[in-house]
C-alpha cells in the first residue's frame, strides 16, 4: 500500500459511525451484511449511512452487491491487510517478533484469567 492509500483508509475511518461500520463488516466476514441490517443495528438513518458506505468504498475498504433488494456491504479484508502492513512496516526497525498477532478473537476477561492462572 502506498502512503495515499493509507491516508485515504485513516481518513475514512477517523469517523465514530464509519469506524463502527467497518468493525461490523469485518466480524460479519467475507458474506457480510445488509444496508438494513446495519442502520438497525448502529442506529443511523439510511440516507446517513449511504454517506458513510461511500467514503469506506472510496477509500477500498467495503464493497458493495445486490442481493434482490438488498444491497450487500463486505469489508475488504486485503486492503485492511495492506493498511496493517503499511503502519508495521517498520516496527521494532523489521524484527518481526514485535508485529500485530494473526486476527484472533481475543477471549472474554474472566476466561483469560482462569487460562492463566
Amino acid at each position: 500500500m502506498e502512503r495515499s492509500g493509507a491516508v485515504a483508509a485513516l481518513a475514512a475511518l477517523a469517523q465514530e459511525n464509519r469506524l463502527d461500520v467497518f468493525r461490523l463488516l469485518v466480524a460479519a466476514g467475507p458474506a457480510g451484511l445488509a444496508a438494513g441490517r446495519l442502520a438497525a443495528a448502529l442506529d443511523l438513518a439510511p440516507n446517513t449511512l449511504t454517506f458513510h458506505f461511500d467514503r469506506l468504498r472510496m477509500a477500498g475498504l467495503v464493497t458493495v452487491r445486490r442481493e434482490g433488494r438488498s444491497m450487500i456491504y463486505a469489508a475488504r479484508y486485503e486492503t485492511m491487510n495492506a493498511l496493517l502492513a503499511y503502519l508495521t512496516e517498520n516496527c521494532c526497525r523489521g524484527a518481526q517478533t514485535c508485529g500485530p498477532a494473526v486476527c484472533e478473537p481475543s477471549l472474554p476477561a474472566r476466561k483469560r484469567k482462569r487460562e492463566t492462572a
